[in-house]
């Protein structure tokens, strides 16, 4: 399982490319002292990873900006960058949470586009924990509702939005009435 951060933890001084390295390398069987000595494994090692990098950099749309440093990405590039570090970690499952709250609506769209590419591409489990319910609905292929921690609904997009339970925790009892 991965995760990148609600609030974005990036190493902002570090350039794109060795912050997804950053997240390869949990996976690296060499050691510093490997590096320490200049060791044949740990050079073939960090190649690995390089290029393992710079595929998942292409993936979410950064190989360009590989070189720059991460700290001056736009934001919606920032967030991709954090689920590109967390993908270096070759995880099966990916929990994200909130990866919408503060996106501007054209970086929310690119968001659910991008979301719904790497869980093809990489063949993932993605839960999603988001408030944004366009995000939700465009992204999700089945949907578990929670009121004050309780499941109040399970299902598909369509039986969400026309859930009656739903409508009335989310849009308030008046919501039914005047519809």
């Amino acid at each position: 399982m991965a995760r990148p951060f609600q609030n974005i933890r990036l190493f902002s001084t570090a350039s794109v490319l060795e912050n997804v390295m950053v997240g390869a390398r949990v996976r690296q069987s060499t050691s510093w002292w490997h590096a320490l000595l200049s060791l044949p494994s740990y050079w073939k090692e960090e190649r690995e990873v390089r290029d393992k990098a710079m595929f998942l950099l292409e993936a979410v749309g950064l190989q360009k900006l590989a070189g720059e440093e991460s700290g001056g990405l736009p934001y919606g590039a920032q967030r991709r960058l954090e689920i590109a570090r967390a993908l270096a970690t070759d995880p099966s499952f990916l929990l994200l949470d909130e990866p919408a709250a503060g996106m501007n609506p054209n970086e929310t769209q690119e968001l659910m586009g991008f979301v719904k590419d790497i869980r093809s591409r990489f063949d993932l489990t993605v839960l999603l924990i988001e408030h944004d319910m366009k995000v939700v609905m465009g992204i999700c292929e089945h949907i578990w509702v929670l009121d004050y921690g309780v499941t109040i609904a399970e299902g598909r997009p369509e039986e969400i939005q026309s859930n009656p339970r739903v409508i009335e925790a989310y849009l308030g009892e008046e919501f039914i009435q005047d519809a």
